[in-house]
């Protein structure tokens, strides 16, 4: 028997007590809110505290989860020759609790945005409308399956009732 093989990925919504969002400009994909791969032995929750140390040097405490999405299209990764499998991936919104701001190896740029003008920045279809329903959480975990390639396009949606 063979195992399928996933990515599970977390992101996470970090907002600060003056209603900005932090936001990281990647190398490869431009800009997003951080976020990232659970390794080998880790749990969601310390993984998404580790990766947006890693991309922003900021600390966060992880409060609650606002969606969960499978994109299960396989694509090529950046170099062209990595095919990437589908992921799972959870979104959280999440409180500063200390760091400052700086970059990474994966990161050029961090910064803090209003929350009304993050879309002005995020260009990738997927996580403008990971984003979008982040704006619109009314207690309702979201679900959505989409596929990016060859284009961006949702498969399903709906609202989870926690």
């Amino acid at each position: 028997m063979s195992f399928p093989t996933h990515i599970v990925s977390a992101g996470g919504f970090v907002e600060d007590s003056a209603g900005n969002i932090l936001i990281v400009k990647t190398r490869d994909g431009g800009w997003v809110y951080p976020g990232g791969q659970v390794e080998a032995g880790e749990n969601l929750m310390d993984a998404l505290v580790r990766e947006i140390k890693e991309e922003s040097g900021i600390n966060v405490e992880v409060s609650y989860l606002v969606g969960v999405y499978s994109n299960t299209g396989t694509f090529k990764w950046y170099d062209g020759v990595t095919d990437v499998p589908t992921q799972v991936i959870f979104d959280f919104v999440c409180k500063p609790v200390g760091g400052e701001l700086s970059v990474s190896e994966e990161t050029t740029d961090s910064r803090w945005v209003p929350k009304d003008r993050v879309l002005d920045f995020i260009a990738h279809p997927a996580i403008r409308t990971r984003y979008q329903a982040y704006l619109e959480f009314n207690g309702k975990v979201k679900y959505m399956e989409y596929v990016n390639v060859p284009s961006f396009t949702i498969k399903h949606k709906t609202g989870i009732t926690m």
